[in-house]
């Protein structure tokens, strides 16, 4: 999946038109993109299109206010969503303040999601051509995705080499993309199965 900012609603493209990639740590907050956050609900994140499926637009709001560094307002919305997406979520946030431990409670919550397979294959392409080191060597195998592993190396890659963090961070970019594609497709409707 090649991520096109331009295949989301209007308000959400002008979001994620130009977003710099994220830091593995919890980042600073993009104060320019605070009031195009705010103006975001779950029924206005498709429009001019209804929302369907309402739970899975607030967790591509969380998404949204996660990618641009405000982890205490993606924190307010996942946490309030008891589904194994608002979960993922969840760990993300936590794996970014750094609170690891609580990022891993999270993620067992989540347990097997439907982007684990091709964020594995992502994860694998992504380690073949970065040279990270033997501590990043299991992410070649492109198997399914193991999120307690990926939060293990990127809690080495915040002390480690600068090709493991980058790295990480390029993982991390690909997740969120395939994670918030998930949850904006499941909000209008269009995939074939419900999330349990």
């Amino acid at each position: 999946m090649n991520f096109n900012p331009q295949s989301y609603s209007r308000a959400v493209a002008k979001l994620l038109e130009g977003a710099r990639c994220n830091e593995l740590g919890p980042g600073t907050p993009d104060g320019s993109k605070r009031r195009a956050l705010e103006a975001l609900d779950a029924d206005s994140l498709l429009e001019p299109r209804a929302v369907r499926n309402r739970e899975m637009a607030l967790a591509a709001l969380a998404g949204l206010w996660l990618r641009h560094d405000f982890l205490d307002e993606s924190h307010r919305i996942s946490q309030d969503i008891a589904s194994p997406t608002g979960s993922y979520w969840h760990g993300m946030m936590h794996r970014r303040e750094p609170d690891f431990g609580n990022s891993k409670y999270w993620f067992r919550r989540v347990g097997e999601h439907p982007i684990f397979a091709s964020l594995g294959a992502e994860a694998g392409r992504l380690v073949d051509k970065a040279g990270a080191g033997p501590e990043a060597a299991f992410l070649a195998k492109g198997a399914n995705w193991d999120p307690f592993e990926f939060v293990d190396l990127c809690q080495l890659a915040l002390e480690g080499p600068p090709p493991l963090c980058e790295l990480c961070m390029n993982i991390q970019q690909r997740e969120w993309e395939l994670l918030f594609d998930y949850c904006y497709q499941e909000a209008k409707g269009r995939r074939a199965k419900a999330e349990g």
